[in-house]
């Protein structure tokens, strides 16, 4: 009988560290487990984050030790759903064969403190913000009102920035109040003279006509960051920054899911400021396809989109986006000369937990490059989020319909101009 690679895995983990803990190796939680704490668990444990319970101490840690381990050796926390084949991400979260031996022997041992003089300095957290203390905060004017049950169709804020002169950004974050009851939030740019949300009043929720709708859909105006459930600030590499014109708006689209309680959501988003232009700026663009079906009890439906880049650009990151369904995803870039190579690759997607992908190093992608999205979904009854494996799913804003988005974030020359990434009829600029 074959015996699963998760399960050897799983039993070479185990057996590791019961040899450490058998030879005698002293693992207590001030030397040895406090630093992988700080590395990969208190990002999210920690208060006022998404992680259930705070790891930021000895008294915290230790009735936790046991579901620890189990959880280390699953390798369901830390949550890093990428194939390890493919690409090297500067964000990886995922824990190291020691580390995860560290906290199993630590565990196996009864959980020891061990001298509190062999503790790193604690690792310093802003309050409220995983990017540090903002430059500044654009909040919703007012709170929302979530209902406890029904529908709540997508919800529009403009928020002016009244920036007098070009603005470049190195970090932003969409802090929601109410996390539990928040789909997903995205800080959209609305530059001066666009007509998009015409009818919006600045301060006022705005919830778009049926006619309006198919002309909010997908990506209206450039995106400047995002929340969704278990998604990183973004912190974007050194040399590169967003741009947010003169005289624009921020423009958050809110998506709400009521959870059978009456909460009041008045979410923020927090940016940082580059010190000066940057080099390159960045920009977030998607690979969409949103005319898709999904038959019922289908236990693998394939769907694709693609995106052609019309310039030089370095490829910064990528998010794959799907709903209750989303089964995995994998991007595939095909170069001019015929060359491909999978640039991520997430063989079990959780919607739960959804990731933006640093690469360590971005990839240079020359002009007629295209990226590859293939998705698959399951929408049978053996799927356990399906919320209804007797009917055909199609995109549709809410959770229990799907979307089928492969974001991925480029990098370029600061001096480009957007529209020369999407036309062919651009003038295309080459190294030298």
């Amino acid at each position: 009988m074959k015996i699963p690679s998760l399960v050897l895995a799983f039993l070479g983990t185990a057996a590791a560290a019961a040899a450490a803990t058998s030879s005698g190796a002293s693992v207590t939680f001030y030397k040895d487990v406090l630093p992988v704490l700080q590395n990969r668990c208190q990002e999210c444990h920690r208060a006022g984050e998404i992680g259930p319970m705070p790891l930021l101490t000895y008294e915290s840690a230790r009735p936790w030790a046991k579901a620890m381990k189990s959880a280390v050796l699953t390798r369901k926390m830390p949550p890093w759903p990428a194939d390890p084949h493919y690409g090297k991400f500067a964000n990886d979260r995922h824990l190291s064969d020691a580390d995860i031996h560290t906290l199993v022997s630590w565990a196996d041992a009864g959980a020891p403190a061990g001298d509190a003089k062999d503790a790193p300095p604690p690792k310093q957290w802003v309050e409220g913000w995983g990017i540090g203390k903002p430059d500044l905060v654009f909040q919703l004017p007012k709170p929302y009102a979530v209902p406890k049950s029904g529908t709540v169709e997508y919800t529009y804020m403009v928020i002016p920035t009244n920036f007098t002169k070009d603005t470049w950004v190195t970090k932003a974050e969409v802090r929601p109040s109410e996390r539990s009851v928040v789909h997903h939030v995205i800080a959209f740019l609305r530059p001066p003279g666009s007509k998009w949300l015409a009818d919006a009043k600045p301060g006022e929720f705005y919830v778009p006509s049926a006619a309006q709708k198919g002309k909010v859909e997908g990506q209206p105006s450039e995106l400047l960051v995002g929340y969704a459930p278990g998604l990183p600030p973004a912190i974007l590499p050194d040399g590169t920054a967003k741009l947010i014109p003169a005289g624009s708006d921020i423009v958050l689209q809110l998506h709400y899911t009521p959870n059978g309680a009456e909460v009041m959501d008045q979410t923020k988003v927090g940016i940082v400021l580059a010190g000066e232009p940057p080099a390159e700026r960045e920009m977030t663009l998607s690979a969409m396809n949103a005319q898709f079906e999904i038959p019922p009890g289908d236990p693998n439906k394939q769907v694709e989109s693609n995106f052609t880049l019309h310039h030089d650009v370095r490829l910064v990151a990528l998010m794959p986006h799907m709903h209750l369904r989303g089964k995995d995803f994998k991007y595939t870039l095909v170069y001019p000369d015929g060359r491909s190579e999978v640039a991520l690759n997430v063989p079990h997607f959780d919607f739960h937990w959804q990731l933006f992908y640093y690469l360590q190093d971005p990839l240079p992608l020359p002009a007629g490059t295209r990226i590859d999205c293939v998705a698959h979904f399951d929408n049978s009854a053996n799927n356990p989020y399906n919320p209804d494996p007797a009917k055909e799913v199609r995109w549709g804003d809410q959770t229990w319909e799907e979307m089928m988005i492969g974001w991925f974030d480029v990098a370029f020359p600061r001096d480009v101009k957007p529209a020369e990434l999407f036309s062919s009829r651009a003038k295309t600029k080459t190294a030298d």
